[in-house]
């Protein structure tokens, strides 16, 4: 009977042991993913509705702030600018209706110096710019000719924007950051195609939106009502 008591209370005392074992597990496991869900909403706003309260507060007077210094950086990566002409062109504000063509298609967004400027500022806001610093990477390494030059942008961006721990990692699923991990190995100019189309839809769905529904885009949109009044006084 001893025996058989003995047996019993080490074999509880094993049970209890393995139970407490198994909570700290998921315990741990648990602390592990809201670490990761924290670091995903701080860097990833782009893929939830929410907006972040950062954006809430920023007035129209930070906002040009921003804009002012997305614009004085709009040339394109690696392309000096040309002088003060380009400078100007690059500060002339749109009118309303110019304004208005941004909501229509995300490229019309895009296309302009201001809007991509205002755009940028806007990500800035939420958390994500890296998507459309992505984006612009990926556009200028598209039109790079040389094979030399194409390799070492190649790797830049792999190291910028797809590694693990990234200092602008996007967000991509691990098969397509393993197959761009393969093709930069020989670099071609389609290296990056996949992980920039999914960056663009991530933009064009959840971003693309919410700037349309912003203060400073609205602002935009107005047109002047106090020339008309002054012009009837």
């Amino acid at each position: 009977s001893k025996r058989i008591t003995c047996f019993v209370i080490l074999r509880g005392s094993h049970s209890l042991s393995g139970y407490s074992n198994l909570k700290k597990e998921e315990k741990n496991e648990n602390k592990s993913k809201n670490e990761d869900n924290k670091k995903k909403r701080s860097r990833l706003v782009d893929n939830t509705d929410e907006k972040p309260d950062t954006f809430h507060s920023l007035g129209l007077k930070d906002w040009k702030t921003r804009l002012s210094y997305f614009l004085q950086n709009s040339s394109s990566p690696g392309k000096p600018k040309n002088g003060k002409k380009s400078k100007q062109q690059t500060f002339i504000k749109p009118s309303p209706e110019e304004a208005q063509l941004w909501s229509e298609a995300f490229d019309e967004l895009l296309a302009s110096k201001y809007g991509l400027a205002a755009f940028r500022a806007f990500l800035k806001s939420e958390f994500c710019e890296e998507n459309i610093e992505f984006w612009l990477a990926c556009e200028d390494f598209k039109k790079t000719k040389s094979p030399q030059k194409l390799s070492s942008k190649a790797r830049k961006i792999y190291t910028d924007f797809i590694e693990k721990e990234a200092p602008k990692e996007i967000n991509i699923d691990f098969q397509t950051k393993t197959l761009i991990a393969q093709n930069i190995q020989e670099a071609t100019s389609g290296c990056f195609t996949t992980a920039q189309k999914r960056v663009y839809s991530l933009m064009e769905n959840n971003s693309y939106p919410r700037f349309l529904e912003s203060e400073f885009y609205q602002d935009l949109c107005k047109k002047p009502q106090i020339t008309t009044e002054s012009h009837a006084t």
